[in-house]
């Protein structure tokens, strides 16, 4: 379903922590950990739990650790694990001095491990991965024992240490724990705990070759952490009997409790790892900071700001069932920061030519127009007045309909911050009868918007001075999808069947005011009447202006709420 009516702060987890903090549970401090996979980039949903933790963390005066899982050297990178810190760091968090690895406790993992051989709890199973998931049943039938179930203690401490010293080839054994291979939760059928792999680490070089699954390596470094409430999302629910299974078998000091919620699904989107990565090396978006990803390199070089994502993490609550979120909240929150925070200033992204007949053509005025109407505290600046101008293409038709009521001929309009134009004729090209330039007459009365006879216009439009004006490239970026659920044909079609093809429009003729010559890379403005946008991190430079934008000015959450 999609969650279109969401309850502000709405988030279970939160009463779960007072009430444990009222029955006195913990002798410490609350304690949570954000703990990405160092294997690929961030996206909104991680956001969601970013929040959430850090979030938490700082209501109840406790502390949130982050903590990369790193146990998958083959797919792991030092590139992701820089990523991931500067996104955590630009939503506005700080870990201090607590930032972790599972790496950190390969040793004391490896030791565990050896517990659990000791107690006949764990035996290296030499059975092939095929043969394991056929002995493993499936969810109606029960699985099988392995015939090296019954190994001894000895022969398994024989055998474990010498996958350790790297005797064995890849795949040659694992550790499993020894539980219930007739259990009715496949992931007690004695899962995998350890298993041999010649792949460098990233931190800790060619040390091991054997490194634990994520499932043991995960409980294992909550404990040692002291972590308090251990959160995840929902599709870990079922490997919870197996995080408490681990701990108990171990009798470790700290058990933390694990708590799952609903992970994020956000409409005209997809936020599948695999499918992001697909999207990613196919060309079908220029890299994990496109910004039309939802990643978060993604939405920040699209000119998101951080406080309007904690905002939108917040107000869609945290929920124990699985719902979708409309794109439209997002933007609006996004839209909702924006409006109080960013400079007003104009933009003319098609242009067209205006020559106003009666007006001195060697003289400039300068009009002074404020960067924000309802915060002087923005200040202002001077616009440059003068006989030629630009104004949006779209703002003039030769023969418009009914309620059309921007420039046509013989029509006035206002033009912002400066006088009353009326359009008297109009230049075309003679082979293709486009319109390449309009001759227009201003009323010098009128400056600064109002006419002393008191006669009213009824369009106001930006412009910009042709002489003065600087060139910049604009993106109009849209969904990635023309579907709002990608992944939900029936039919079972290809998400990628369901992309945009305008989902980027490059617009290389724009003509900005002169005040936007030197905006910094990451500023964001609002061009106004056309929406939203920033100066694009990656492609803008002192001698190509790159502007991307973030939202356009409708609100389509805001019409939701009405209905």
């Amino acid at each position: 379903m999609t969650s279109t009516d969401q309850s502000p702060s709405a988030n279970f987890i939160r009463y779960i922590i007072i009430d444990d903090l009222q029955a006195h549970k913990y002798d410490r401090q609350i304690m949570t950990r954000f703990p990405p996979e160092p294997n690929g980039y961030l996206h909104i949903g991680h956001a969601k739990s970013i929040c959430l933790n850090f979030g938490l963390a700082a209501e109840f005066a406790g502390v949130c650790n982050l903590r990369f899982d790193d146990t998958n050297p083959s797919r792991e990178n030092i590139e992701y694990v820089e990523s991931i810190q500067e996104d955590v760091r630009w939503l506005g968090f700080d870990w201090e001095n607590r930032l972790h690895y599972a790496s950190d406790y390969f040793e004391q993992i490896y030791d565990y491990a050896v517990q659990l051989i000791q107690k006949g709890k764990a035996y290296v199973c030499s059975l092939s991965a095929d043969e394991i998931r056929q002995y493993r049943g499936t969810l109606t039938e029960p699985g099988k024992d392995s015939p090296c179930r019954n190994r001894t203690v000895e022969e398994n401490m024989d055998l474990f240490t010498r996958m350790r010293n790297g005797e064995f080839p890849d795949g040659a054994h694992v550790l499993r724990a020894k539980i219930d291979m007739a259990s009715s939760n496949v992931v007690m059928r004695d899962p995998a705990i350890y298993r041999i792999r010649r792949a460098s680490h990233h931190r800790t070089g060619d040390k091991w070759c054997i490194y634990p699954m994520y499932d043991f390596a995960h409980c294992l470094s909550d404990s040692i952490e002291g972590i308090t409430h251990s959160i995840c999302t929902l599709e870990f629910e079922n490997n919870r009997a197996l995080y408490d299974w681990v701990l108990d078998a171990l009798g470790v000091a700290c058990h933390p409790q694990q708590i799952e919620f609903a992970r994020l699904n956000l409409t005209y989107a997809v936020l599948s790892k695999r499918k992001m990565i697909e999207l990613v090396e196919n060309g079908y978006v220029n890299g994990w900071s496109d910004p039309r990803m939802p990643s978060i390199s993604g939405i920040r070089r699209r000119g998101y700001p951080p406080e309007a994502i904690r905002n939108f993490c917040e107000r869609i609550g945290v929920a124990k069932r699985d719902s979708t979120v409309d794109m439209a909240l997002l933007e609006h929150c996004v839209r909702e920061n924006l409006n109080e925070s960013t400079p007003r200033v104009m933009a003319v992204l098609n242009p067209l030519r205006i020559v106003i007949d009666n007006y001195p053509e060697d003289q400039v005025e300068w009009l002074e127009a404020p960067y924000h109407p309802d915060n002087q505290q923005m200040g202002s600046r001077n616009l440059p007045f003068s006989r030629v101008l630009y104004i949006e293409a779209d703002d003039f038709m030769e023969d418009p309909p009914k309620k059309f009521y921007r420039l046509a001929p013989g029509r006035e309009v206002r033009l912002r911050y400066a006088f009353y134009i009326k359009c008297e004729r109009m230049i075309k090209d003679e082979q293709t009868g486009e319109i390449q330039e309009l001759h227009c007459t201003y009323d010098p009365e009128t400056r600064g918007g109002g006419a002393p006879d008191g006669r009213k216009v009824k369009a106001t439009l930006h412009w910009v001075s042709a002489d003065h004006a600087i060139g910049a490239e604009v993106r109009l970026y849209d969904h990635l999808f023309t579907r709002p659920d990608p992944d939900g044909a029936k039919d079972g079609t290809d998400f990628k069947t369901f992309i945009n093809p305008d989902s980027l429009k490059k617009l290389t003729a724009c003509r900005l005011e002169p005040e936007l010559a030197n905006a910094a890379p990451g500023s964001r403005y609002q061009f106004e009447r056309l929406g939203y946008f920033c100066v694009d991190t990656v492609d803008s430079c002192e001698t190509a202006l790159v502007f991307n934008r973030t939202v356009t000015l409708k609100d389509e959450w805001a019409k939701i709420q009405k209905k």
